[in-house]
This record gives structure tokens, C-alpha cells and sequence, in this order.
């Protein structure tokens, strides 16, 4: 398997932050990152996405938390004091993620992300931008503008 160019993420290096969900380690690149918040109970919204957990204020502004293992695809998290909250921006939208803990935050080669491999040809490979190989494991390196369409902003906000 060939890298992905470097040209995609536009330079050498790409900054990410890595963080836990049950035991697989995922990334995203921390220009979409605001802050990083220790876990703290949310506010339930009736009837709102299987994914969103609740809402939760951040200093005035009322964002939703997404239960990002579920938003994967994987059972849910239980929140305890390990957790996190990762605050990202995404499509002009405030969001906290819920995960199991933020892990490192890396300067890593664009060269070291590999392409996610084809699995069967109904696989969806959209919310991955690829694979970061290291010592230690494998990174999924995640796309949130495509984990998180514009569309569903109408979804999270109501």
C-alpha cells in the first residue's frame, strides 16, 4: 500500500491528537480541535439522535456530546473519570465528543498514514482518513467533516 501524498494534508507533518475509545486508539488532526475537557455529566435531550448524550454549557453556549463510539459503530461508552470530552469545530459547529481518554497529542509525517485497505464493496471508508502505523499500534485517523455532515447539524442543534 502506497501513503497518501503528503500534498493532501498540505505539508510534511500533520498535528494530531490521539485519544482512546474502549480499546482501539483514534486520531483527528487538532486544527478542528478547541479544547480538551475532563468528562462531566451532560443534560439529556428527549428524543434527540442515538448518538448525542445529552448537552452540555461551555461557558454560555449550550453544545451537544456525542457519544463518538456509538457514532462509530461500537457500544457505548460509560463515562467515569477517566473520560474526556474533546470540543471540535466542525462545520461552524461547536461539538463535544465523549471518549475514553485522550491519549498524546503528535506531530507525525504525512507519509505515515496509509490508505484504509477495501474490505468488502458495501464498506464505508468515509469517516477514516487512513491508518497511522506506529510501535505501539494502529491509528485510525478519523475524518469528523465526514463523520458529521452539514446536514446533521440541523439534528444537533435541535
Amino acid at each position: 500500500m502506497a501513503p497518501i501524498n503528503s500534498t493532501n494534508y498540505g505539508g510534511e507533518t500533520i498535528e494530531i491528537i490521539a485519544f482512546r475509545i474502549h480499546d482501539q486508539e483514534f486520531c483527528v488532526k487538532t486544527t478542528s480541535i478547541r479544547e480538551i475537557r475532563g468528562w462531566a455529566p451532560s443534560t439529556p435531550i428527549p428524543h434527540s439522535p442515538p448518538d448525542v448524550v445529552g448537552v452540555m454549557n461551555l461557558r454560555g453556549s449550550v453544545i451537544p456530546i456525542i457519544d463518538l463510539a456509538y457514532k462509530l459503530g461500537m457500544s457505548s461508552i460509560v463515562a467515569n473519570e477517566r473520560s474526556a470530552i474533546v470540543v471540535a469545530e466542525v462545520h461552524n459547529m461547536v461539538i463535544g465528543m465523549l471518549v475514553d481518554r485522550v491519549s498524546d497529542i503528535l506531530t507525525i509525517s504525512a507519509t505515515q498514514v496509509q490508505p484504509v485497505p477495501e474490505v468488502t464493496a458495501s464498506f464505508d471508508k468515509s469517516y477514516s482518513e487512513g491508518i497511522i502505523a506506529s510501535e505501539a499500534g494502529m491509528i485510525c485517523f478519523l475524518n469528523l467533516t465526514k463523520m458529521f455532515k452539514e446536514s446533521d447539524n440541523d439534528d444537533l442543534a435541535a
